[in-house]
């Protein structure tokens, strides 16, 4: 007890304290702790020290070799961050710290990845790109709520970096890890998942980011290190969640043989002028389709120079590919989307024919499925012979009077249908995008479900959908089918109610095989549908027509003979 105060004393707590920290102290620190002692420090600094240098109660000091290793680590990054500082880089000072710059809050990486979108050719740019973009948001959220609050780490100390390499705004988070280094090796790595050369045109880039932190003295080098680490690790995080294309086997069995044209002698391909991206999400942007066209016919000319290749309008397809089948030909070929390999597949089999797609248009689901990326992958095939046999979705009647209609992908009624209407009419004027998102929203407000009878029941529909064998989840979503000889019909139904938009969600994620109070879905040999109201719409790979009142969904099983190279056959 103080007998000044009456408050009673807490000296002897502390010098206790004090004491048994100094035991626990290296030699060197004892003996400056001892000499300390003849020139006391104040009594409120040293109730501060020792809140902060008391050991907490039930845990033991670090042991010598660990503070060895702590120490050798901390003197190698002050080396190497020394050595990078004092070091003269031919013209690195105006790159370097612009670059830092750039990769801010994955800038960088963003407008990258929609540069690749944009001008990348094929849907495997476009992978990368959204690949790459899903690693550098992991990485960075994983860096900067869990890393960077568990290791409180200062930045260096800027007086070994030359003035002119110093970032004008330094920033003032923890040093430990390094986030641009994360974001650049997550990106980096998430593109060379999906395409091995944006990956080479992008890692160095992402090399030059990582070395610029320590280059501007921003960050320690393990710290750069570390976050590369955990980008890489983010990357394959998301591989984990959602395969690569080259992770999932390329659907289509069973394997037969074509005729093998080594230089296209015998082929006839069919080229839709229309094709390609300014029908799709660039929709607008004139010049763009021809372009496109002359892009993807490059190669084919080169890979099979003999081959015929005919281009025509969208109008003029299905009588171009008609007179082709009819002429003779070996094998019939078809540059160009879905919609456009829906009338080759038609003719292919009417005519007995092979069937080569070559991928080139809007969409190419269908080539894709078979592993088709690019119009060398059916070359190659075309030159090898190799073939598979895949099924072929029907509907009788079909359009226009028709006997039958067919499909590869998808067949619906409902809503899709109306969507696809509105998508078409507006897309012309506003783009692809703009216009399908318009076409949901007037699509679904307002709208009512349509009536039709299923297995001798009346239902009310939002949507219908059947599909030319069964569509997988790509992860999160359905988007890819692994078995295009399978004999089934992949359906699935929206029942009609409230919340349109939750019920077409909720059967969009879910599996082929799942049942919920909003959508039922399962896998069918053949549909029956009935009492079908006049003037209601049915799509078909992309395609709208009038339904008759009473149809049948089936399909053909192994009717089509597609090329597609086996995964041994050797490059062109």
């Amino acid at each position: 007890m103080d007998p000044r105060s009456g408050v009673a004393s807490t000296r002897g707590r502390l010098d206790r304290k004090e004491v048994g920290y100094r035991r626990s102290m290296p030699a060197f620190h004892r003996d400056s702790a001892t000499r300390s002692a003849a020139h006391p420090l104040p009594q409120s600094f040293s109730r501060a020290a020792a809140r902060r240098v008391t050991v907490p109660e039930g845990r033991s000091p670090r042991s010598p070799r660990a503070r060895r290793i702590a120490s050798a680590l901390a003197r190698w990054d002050r080396v190497v961050l020394h050595a990078v500082a004092s070091r003269h880089w031919p013209g690195a000072d105006p790159v370097l710290p612009r670059l830092s710059r750039a990769a801010d809050h994955g800038l960088l990486w963003l407008g990258t990845a929609a540069g690749m979108a944009v001008f990348g050719h094929g849907a495997r740019s476009r992978r990368a790109a959204v690949r790459g973009a899903a690693s550098l948001a992991l990485a960075s959220a994983t860096i900067n709520t869990v890393a960077k609050r568990s290791v409180r780490r200062a930045r260096p100390v800027l007086d070994a970096v030359p003035l002119v390499r110093r970032l004008k705004r330094q920033p003032f988070t923890t040093s430990f890890p390094s986030g641009h280094a994360a974001s650049a090796a997550a990106f980096a790595t998430g593109v060379a998942m999906e395409s091995k050369s944006w990956g080479a045109v992008v890692a160095p880039v992402a090399g030059a980011v990582a070395l610029s932190r320590v280059y501007t003295g921003v960050h320690y080098p393990s710290d750069v290190l570390v976050g590369a680490a955990l980008g890489v690790g983010a990357a394959f995080a998301v591989r984990g969640l959602v395969p690569t294309r080259g992770q999932l086997p390329p659907a289509g069995r069973p394997h037969t043989r074509a005729p093998r044209l080594p230089a296209g002698k015998g082929l006839v391909v069919v080229v839709n002028r229309s094709s390609g991206p300014g029908n799709g999400p660039l929709g607008g942007l004139g010049g763009l389709a021809s372009a496109a066209a002359d892009d993807a016919t490059a190669p084919l000319r080169d890979a099979l120079p003999q081959a015929r290749i005919v281009e025509c309008a969208p109008g003029d397809v299905a009588s171009a590919l008609e007179e082709a089948a009819a002429g003779g030909c070996r094998a019939l070929g078809v540059l160009g989307g879905d919609g456009t390999v829906n009338l080759a597949a038609s003719t292919a089999v009417r005519h007995g024919l092979p069937l080569a797609v070559f991928p080139g248009g809007t969409l190419n689901h269908f080539a894709y499925d078979l592993g088709l990326e690019t119009v060398r992958d059916t070359c190659r095939a075309v030159a090898s012979g190799e073939a598979v046999r895949v099924d072929l979705g029907r509907f009788a009647p079909g359009p226009d009077g028709a006997r039958e209609g067919h499909f590869v992908n998808t067949f619906s009624l409902g809503v899709y249908p109306e969507m696809v209407r509105i998508r078409e009419r507006w897309s012309p004027r506003v783009g692809g995008w703009p216009a399908g998102v318009l076409a949901a929203l007037r699509t679904l407000r307002g709208r009512h479900p349509l009536e039709a009878e299923i297995a001798g029941r009346r239902r009310p529909l939002w949507l219908l959908f059947a599909g030319n064998g069964s569509y997988q989840r790509l992860g999160p979503t359905p988007g890819r089918r692994h078995d295009l000889a399978d004999g089934l019909l992949d359906v699935r139904v929206v029942h009609g109610g409230r919340l349109p938009g939750v019920r077409l969600l909720a059967a969009a994620l879910s599996g082929p095989v799942s049942r919920s109070p909003f959508h039922a879905a399962g896998r069918l040999r053949s549909l029956r549908l009935s009492g079908l109201a006049p003037g209601t719409l049915l799509a078909y790979d992309g395609e709208i027509a009038q339904a008759p009142s009473d149809l049948t969904v089936d399909k053909l099983s192994e009717a089509l003979v597609v090329y597609r190279p086996s995964m041994t056959a050797p490059p062109l």
